[in-house]
C-alpha cells in the first residue's frame, strides 16, 4: 500500500457534532494501523457561518474524544497552510485552470432566476437542478456581462452523457450516470471557493491517500472524481462509512437529538465510553466484541469488517458502556475525585451560590432547590408543561421557536429572556402564566426554582437545548408536516395560519 495519508476536514460553523469525533476515528484508526499520517484540515470557506470559537471547540471536542493529529492548524505540517481561508489563491489558480481548459464556465444566473428554475422543475416533477443556460456563453457574451458588472459563479462542465464508474473500498464497484450529477459551483461570488473544488485541491495538494468520510458525500463524489481527472490529479482511494442514524432510521438529526459532543461530556460521560460507543457504530470487531480500547481496534482494524448500512445511535448502548467504563476503571476511592471534577468542582459551585444564597432555608434545602443542575433526567408532567388553556401542540411550538430564537441569537441570559418575551408576543399569550412555567418546567422538572434564565445560562446551551427537545418529545413531538409551517410562521412572525390541537 502507498504512503497512507487521511484526513478530516470540519466546518467550524456550529457547535461539534458527533458525526466529527465520529469520522475522525476512523480515519485515525485507519492511519495508525497503516502507520500512515492523520491530517486535520479547517474548511472554513463559508465567511458568513465560520467563527473562531466554533473552530476551538471543534479542537476542544476531539481533544475530549480522545483524537490526535499529525498535521494541522494548530500544530502546522509540511502542507500547510491548514486552514482553507487561507489557501484562496491557491484555488483560484485551479479554477482559472480548469476556465481555460473549458471544464467549468462562467455562470451568471441572478436568485430569482434560480427561484424560478426549482419553481418550474417541481411543477414539471423533474430532479431539481440548474439548466445549464449558461454552460455555452460565447466569450463575447461573458465578456459583455462582465463589463455590465454582473456578478457570476464557476461551475464545472459536468459530461451529458456517459456514467462515472468507481470502487469504493467499503462500498464495492458504484456506477452513477452522468445525467444525475449537476454543473456543480466551484467558485461563489464572493470569490471564495466551495468545498467541492477547495477539498479536491486540497486533498491532492495534501498528498491524501485515502478519503474516510460519511455516506453522505456519496452522491458527491463523481463531482470529485470528474475534477481529480480535469486537473490530471492521481484520484485517492474512496471509502464511505455508514451514517449515524436516529429513531426511525433517519439520518441523526439536531432536530430531535442531542447532537453536540459537548452535550455528552457535560452529562458526565466518560471519553473513554463516547470513544468505544462511536467505534460500534460503524465497525464489528471480531467475535461481536463491543468493550476494547482504541488501541485494540487500531492494531486489529480490517476495513472488511466496516459496516455498510447506516448505524443506530443508540443512547442505551452508551448507557451501558458508560457504566461498564465507571465500574471497571474508577476505582471506589477515586469514584468521588472524578464527580467532583466532573459537576462539583469549586468553580461551577461558585456559580450557584449567588442563585441559592437568599432562597434556603438550610444547607439541606440546597439539593431541593438546585438538584437539576446535576441529574440528566428531568422528571416532566403533563401539569408542568401546559399550564392552564395551553395544549400540548401549542407548548411544543412555543418551545421550538424558542430553540429557533435562542440557536440564531446565542444561549446568554439576555437572550433568553429575550426569547420568552418574543415568543410569548408572537404567539399571543402571557409571559408570565403561560411561558415562565412552561420553561421552568422544561429545564428544572419544578414550578419553581432559582432565577431561571441565570441558572440557564449556566446549564449551557446543549443541555438546554436537549431539555427543551425532551419536553417537546414528552408531549407528543411536531409532526414532520408541520414544522415547516411552523418555521415558516416564527420567521414571519405570523401566526394565523397555524392550527394548535386542543
Amino acid at each position: 500500500m502507498k504512503d497512507v495519508r487521511v484526513r478530516i476536514a470540519p466546518s467550524p460553523t456550529g457547535d461539534p457534532h458527533v458525526g466529527t469525533p465520529y469520522m475522525a476515528l476512523f480515519n485515525q484508526i485507519f492511519a495508525k494501523h497503516h502507520g500512515g499520517k492523520f491530517i486535520l484540515r479547517i474548511e472554513d470557506t463559508d465567511q458568513s457561518r465560520s467563527k473562531a470559537e466554533y473552530e476551538e471547540n471543534i479542537y476542544k471536542a476531539l481533544k475530549w474524544s480522545k483524537l490526535t493529529w499529525d498535521e494541522g492548524p494548530d500544530i502546522g505540517g509540511p502542507y500547510g497552510p491548514y486552514k482553507q481561508s487561507e489557501r484562496t489563491e491557491i484555488y483560484r489558480e485551479y479554477c482559472q485552470k480548469l476556465l481555460d481548459d473549458d471544464k467549468a464556465y462562467k455562470c451568471f444566473c441572478t436568485a430569482e432566476e434560480l427561484q424560478e428554475m426549482r419553481e418550474v422543475s417541481k411543477k414539471l416533477g423533474q430532479r431539481i437542478g440548474y439548466d445549464r443556460r449558461h454552460r455555452n456563453l460565447s466569450k463575447e457574451e461573458i465578456s459583455q456581462r462582465e463589463k455590465e458588472g454582473q456578478s457570476y459563479v464557476v461551475r464545472l462542465k459536468i459530461p451529458l452523457t456517459g456514467e462515472c464508474i468507481y470502487e469504493d473500498a467499503i462500498k464495492g464497484r458504484i456506477v452513477v450516470p452522468w445525467a444525475d450529477t449537476d454543473d456543480q459551483i466551484l467558485l461563489k461570488s464572493d470569490g471564495f471557493p466551495t468545498y467541492h473544488l477547495a477539498n479536491v485541491v486540497d486533498d491532492h495538494l495534501m498528498k491524501i491517500s485515502h478519503v474516510i468520510r460519511g455516506d453522505e458525500w456519496l452522491s458527491s463524489t463523481p463531482k470529485h472524481i470528474y475534477l481529480y481527472e480535469a486537473f490530471g490529479f492521481e484520484k485517492p482511494t474512496f471509502m464511505h462509512m455508514p451514517l449515524l442514524l436516529g429513531e426511525g432510521g433517519k439520518k441523526l438529526s439536531k432536530r430531535k437529538n442531542p447532537t453536540s459532543v459537548f452535550y455528552y461530556r457535560d452529562s458526565g460521560y466518560l471519553p473513554e465510553a463516547f470513544v468505544n460507543f462511536l467505534t460500534l457504530m460503524g465497525y464489528s470487531m471480531e467475535g461481536d466484541k463491543e468493550i476494547y480500547s482504541l488501541e485494540e481496534i487500531t492494531k486489529s482494524f480490517d476495513v472488511k469488517r466496516v459496516g455498510v448500512s447506516g448505524a443506530f445511535f443508540d443512547i442505551k448502548k452508551l448507557d451501558w458502556l458508560n457504566q461498564h467504563y465507571l465500574i471497571n476503571t474508577i476505582p471506589e476511592e477515586k469514584l468521588w475525585d472524578r464527580i467532583k471534577e466532573w459537576g462539583f468542582n469549586d468553580t461551577f459551585m461558585q456559580k450557584l451560590m449567588p442563585l441559592c444564597h437568599t432562597r434556603i432555608k438550610t444547607f439541606g434545602e440546597f439539593f431541593e432547590l438546585c438538584h437539576f443542575f446535576f441529574v440528566n433526567h428531568i422528571p416532566l408532567t403533563d401539569a408542568l408543561l401546559t399550564p392552564k388553556g395551553i395544549s400540548k401542540d401549542l407548548s411544543c411550538s412555543l418551545l421550538q421557536s424558542i430553540i429557533w430564537y435562542l440557536e440564531e441569537n446565542g444561549f446568554e441570559k439576555d437572550s433568553i429572556f429575550a426569547a420568552s418575551k418574543e415568543v410569548a408576543s408572537v404567539f399571543g399569550v402571557n409571559h408570565k402564566k403561560v411561558v415562565m412555567p412552561i420553561l421552568f418546567g422544561s429545564i428544572t422538572g419544578n414550578h419553581f426554582g432559582p432565577p431561571l434564565f441565570d441558572s440557564m445560562a449556566i446549564l449551557g446551551k446543549d443541555i438546554v437545548r436537549a431539555r427543551f427537545l425532551k419536553a417537546i418529545e414528552f408531549l407528543g413531538g411536531i409532526s414532520n408536516k408541520k414544522m415547516p409551517k411552523l418555521m415558516k410562521a416564527w420567521q414571519t412572525k405570523d401566526i394565523s395560519s397555524l392550527e394548535f390541537k386542543s
